[in-house]
């Protein structure tokens, strides 16, 4: 069944993934009730999650069945709850590129939020674009969101100036990536195109560059003032095992002044 379970999740496009997963959400709970667990996005427990990734970055535990959380959703979660006006702020216009299934909605309900997303061919967004050319206008948005995005593209600092651009001064975003944390310096290299040895050597069948500790320097270089985020300051041993947030991740929030 868990081979099943990976080949389907490693296969399947995403588009049908995204609508497959609203069927899968009905009776998963169920499957997996039990309180060792803890996702603060659905504010649901279970009795562990679900595995999750490639056969090179396969990770056991960490995907949340109702509503599709990872690691580093709960740890945004945690931080706009926790360190934000996100929620009570009076009005913040946001962008949020390739929403998040588990944020979409909720953010969609919010009444303090003007929210747009956008993406390239997800199935859920108001906009479709290409990341390389945002058609919005310059300081338009509050906040802008955009996670593991920007190793899927051709040129990522174009689209990190994008993001910059179209963000207000004042602003603030998170742009999450995959990041090697062994890695002193982001590995690209344009010969690679399989997808085996795309997946072999970026962790992911459709990556194209493998980031490393390097990463907010490449923000800074795009205009951003870069603001690190370590959790392991604001959440205890007990939380974090129940969340199943990620040793070594960093967030690294952006401020454009």
């Amino acid at each position: 069944m868990k081979k099943i379970y990976n080949y389907l999740l490693n296969t399947i496009p995403r588009p049908i993934l995204i609508r497959l997963s609203y069927v899968f959400k009905l009776f998963a709970p169920l499957l997996f009730k039990g309180d060792k667990v803890y996702c603060n996005v659905c504010d649901k427990k279970f009795r562990k999650f679900l595995s999750y990734g490639s056969k090179v970055a396969h990770r056991e535990n960490v995907l949340c069945p109702y509503d599709l959380t990872l690691e580093r959703h709960r740890l945004m979660w945690y931080f706009l709850q926790n360190n934000t006006n996100f929620f009570t702020a009076n009005k913040l216009k946001v962008l949020h590129i390739a929403p998040e299934q588990c944020f979409h909605k909720k953010f969609k309900k919010q009444e303090n939020l003007d929210y747009t997303t956008g993406d390239l061919e997800s199935p859920i967004v108001d906009i479709h674009f290409d990341l390389h050319n945002i058609p919005l206008e310059d300081n338009s948005y509050d906040v802008v969101f955009c996670n593991h995005e920007l190793e899927h593209v051709e040129d990522d600092a174009k689209c990190m100036r994008e993001l910059y651009r179209v963000m207000k001064k004042g602003g603030w975003g998170i742009m999450q990536v995959p990041i090697d944390s062994s890695r002193e310096e982001t590995y690209e290299d344009a010969s690679i195109i399989s997808k085996e040895e795309r997946e072999k050597h970026f962790w992911q069948k459709d990556h194209l560059r493998l980031y490393g500790l390097d990463y907010p320097k490449k923000l800074e270089q795009s205009g951003f003032d870069v603001e690190i985020y370590d959790f392991h300051k604001h959440i205890d041993a007990t939380q974090e095992r129940h969340l199943r947030l990620m040793n070594d991740e960093l967030l690294y929030v952006l401020h454009k002044n």
